[in-house]
């Protein structure tokens, strides 16, 4: 089975870390491919769509070597694409859809990005010194102490393909104007949610399991980030949901 790894807002395939090898320990049977939104990643130099839909078509387009169907794992923003993507595709194009700490326009702003956290945001795009910038990031997406080997990997992929502000902007409000359609994309997917993210309210993914009798699970006390808060924990819950 090929899965395709999708990140989200102004990160890249780096920010993953060790999940991705992780997740290939865990089921040698599957490829996972990382692939990056536009204007991020290898694709830094290109110009973000400023709505999902726009996104999801450039990433479908990006990945059409892949041979399909396949499965999709995403986080936040890419979560977003995940599910316009599935609500696209043909059927039975998506196999397995897992959404991690996602949100929709199924729910209220203030629950899509927690109240104080717009201000914060934005001062981070605009804070010049880029370490400090990429450590206050992890420090707001992350539950666990930040070592500072981490912080200066992440100084390093922004300094390699650095994001620009204006993409930034148009994957801000790609996120904010993004809502589903009706559509059930697909009979089951796999719903994960951290009760701790300070970014997102964890009732965005229960909103969307209610919706769609979808299978949630919620960690207690992980951040946004949760691949790299509790990697360990997320293939557990694909380890038993899979085999449904």
């Amino acid at each position: 089975m090929h899965w395709i790894l999708l990140r989200g807002l102004t990160r890249e395939h780096a920010h993953w870390g060790s999940f991705p090898a992780r997740l290939g320990e865990a089921f040698p049977e599957h490829q996972f491919h990382l692939v990056d939104l536009p204007g991020t990643g290898v694709r830094y130099r290109e110009d973000s769509p400023a709505t999902v839909a726009a996104i999801r078509e450039a990433v479908s387009r990006h990945v059409s070597h892949i041979p399909g169907p396949f499965s999709i794992l995403a986080l936040s923003m890419g979560g977003m694409v995940a599910l316009d993507w599935a609500q696209q595709a043909a059927d039975g194009q998506i196999q397995n859809l897992v959404l991690i700490n996602t949100s929709s326009g199924f729910s209220p702003p203030w629950k899509r990005m927690r109240p104080g956290v717009w201000p914060r945001i934005l001062r981070l795009l605009a804070r010049q010194e880029l370490f400090d910038r990429e450590r206050d990031i992890l420090r707001l997406t992350s539950n666990r102490e930040v070592p500072l080997s981490l912080a200066k990997q992440w100084y390093s992929i922004q300094r390699q393909r650095p994001v620009s502000t204006r993409n930034a902007i148009n994957q801000l409000a790609a996120a904010a104007r993004y809502k589903p359609g009706e559509k059930r994309p697909v009979p089951d997917a796999l719903i994960l949610a951290s009760r701790g993210d300070r970014i997102v309210h964890w009732r965005c993914s229960s909103t969307l399991e209610q919706r769609w009798q979808w299978t949630m699970k919620l960690h207690p006390d992980a951040g946004h980030d949760l691949p790299l808060d509790d990697p360990e924990w997320i293939i557990q819950q694909i380890r038993n949901w899979l085999p449904r």
